[in-house]
């Protein structure tokens, strides 16, 4: 039976591309429609689609629309890759706070960037549920738009649709564990919980183990790789779980490391991580390969075939959640969702990411029961921040956005937090004109 799959945002063609090449690999009947308010994106998402369609010769419909509401009707999943403002914007999001000494590595979830995006996110989002709700009611939402945690908590708070949050960090995480302990990932399995881009993997087992002492033994052998991301370790050694996604993601939720040279005498964004501007650039490079390969300029590159099962990307992800959920085989993955008691000792309905068992019924978080004391000061402080970050753009309200910024520490003093404010409300006036009325 065909199942229909609508596809929010597909100027994001390292996603659209990667979702088309996961229904191509996994097989199966598939209506994709693809939605883009940028005509031009829009028609280099349908050409490279097509053309991947045809030339395996998949039973995969292609169409598409630059009004979501021409093709959500009857739609079984919804998928949001959306960037309201698009590259532009998020470059914004990192360099117009560097004149406060706020420097981010990739400024999309938390802190000033994170709130930025969230602003102007969070409305698109709801208005979209709306749309759901009264064209396809009982269609999944799947979110892949930052900031993650935000943007999922005020779907589930606001609208009845039933949302759920993706990112392949922590499996990635764990792939770089396994090999960093030099075993098949295949034996491997963790349990993780936490915010996205800040999820920390409690257990981590080889072939049914405890496979902890092992990374230990290892830190001492690989010192090189440790030092690369030495906050990471840090957290490790000091909590005795392991923080995803890495140094460029972790510390922009750790008031102090965002000032110039803060970040063990670096910069993030500049010399610390990876160069921001050279980052960004990078990413209109993968749209420019897309769109020769959509106009015939460049040949099509070919489906990577992952025999071993050593590398995992979002839309395998994706794919694997889908299907399980659609009644197909069950899988355990990480999935942004709603506490509703896995973790006692955090707030009820904060959206969390945390290992969850997928299949027919639904999505079932393993139980974490009270989280230690540690990992739950910093979640709980994480999660308060996030919170007012979720009501200022459900309500437009500047205040809020002020409290947001003061209770994550990103500013100290009111007035500079409301310098933060003056700076994204102006600076994304198109995008927020509800701050304006």
């Amino acid at each position: 039976m065909k199942k229909t799959i609508v596809l929010l945002g597909v100027g994001s063609t390292y996603f659209t591309r990667g979702i088309v090449e996961s229904l191509i690999k996994r097989g199966g009947k598939w209506d994709l429609r693809l939605v883009d308010i940028d005509p031009k994106c829009l028609e280099i998402a349908m050409l490279l689609s097509q053309k991947l369609v045809d030339k395996y010769q998949a039973p995969v419909k292609i169409s598409g629309s630059t009004d979501r509401r021409d093709v959500l009707p009857g739609a079984d999943a919804v998928v949001s890759t959306i960037g309201v403002g698009g590259r532009r914007a998020w470059e914004k999001d990192v360099i117009v706070f560097r004149q406060f000494n706020i420097y981010q590595s990739t400024g999309d979830t938390y802190g000033a960037g994170g709130v930025s995006r969230a602003l102007r996110t969070v409305p698109v989002l709801i208005d979209i549920a709306r749309d759901m709700e009264k064209l396809c009611p009982n269609a999944l939402l799947v979110n892949f738009t930052n900031p993650m945690t935000v943007n999922c908590w005020a779907l589930s708070k606001e609208t009845k649709i039933k949302t759920i949050g993706l990112c392949y960090g922590v499996t990635y995480y764990q792939h770089f564990l396994a090999n960093f302990i030099e075993v098949p990932f295949k034996e491997t399995w963790t349990k993780a919980i936490g915010v996205n881009h800040f999820t920390w993997i409690t257990d981590f087992q080889y072939q049914g183990k405890d496979a902890w002492p092992l990374v230990r033994q290892k830190m001492e052998e690989k010192r090189d790789v440790v030092s690369s991301q030495p906050h990471t370790w840090e957290l490790f050694e000091t909590f005795d779980a392991f923080p995803c996604v890495g140094d460029g993601h972790i510390c922009e939720f750790i008031p102090g490391f965002q000032a110039k040279g803060a970040y063990y005498g670096k910069t993030f964004g500049v010399d610390g991580q990876h160069n921001f501007e050279e980052y960004a650039k990078s990413w209109d490079k993968v749209f420019e390969d897309m769109a020769d390969q959509a106009y015939g300029r460049k040949p099509l590159d070919e489906i990577e075939e992952d025999i071993a099962g050593e590398t995992f990307k979002d839309e395998e992800l994706f794919i694997d959640v889908l299907l399980a959920s659609m009644g197909e085989e069950p899988v355990e993955r990480t999935v942004n969702l709603p506490n509703t008691g896995q973790v006692s000792n955090l707030p009820l309905g904060a959206v969390l990411e945390g290992t969850t068992l997928v299949n027919g019924s639904g999505f079932h978080p393993l139980n974490y029961g009270q989280l230690p004391p540690g990992l739950t000061a910093i979640l709980q402080r994480i999660l308060g921040a996030q919170a007012l970050t979720v009501e200022a753009a459900l309500k437009a309200d500047r205040k809020l956005v002020v409290q947001a910024f003061m209770a994550a520490l990103t500013a100290i003093k009111k007035s500079d937090a409301e310098k933060l404010v003056d700076c994204i409300l102006e600076t994304h006036k198109e995008y927020l004109p509800q701050f304006h009325r």
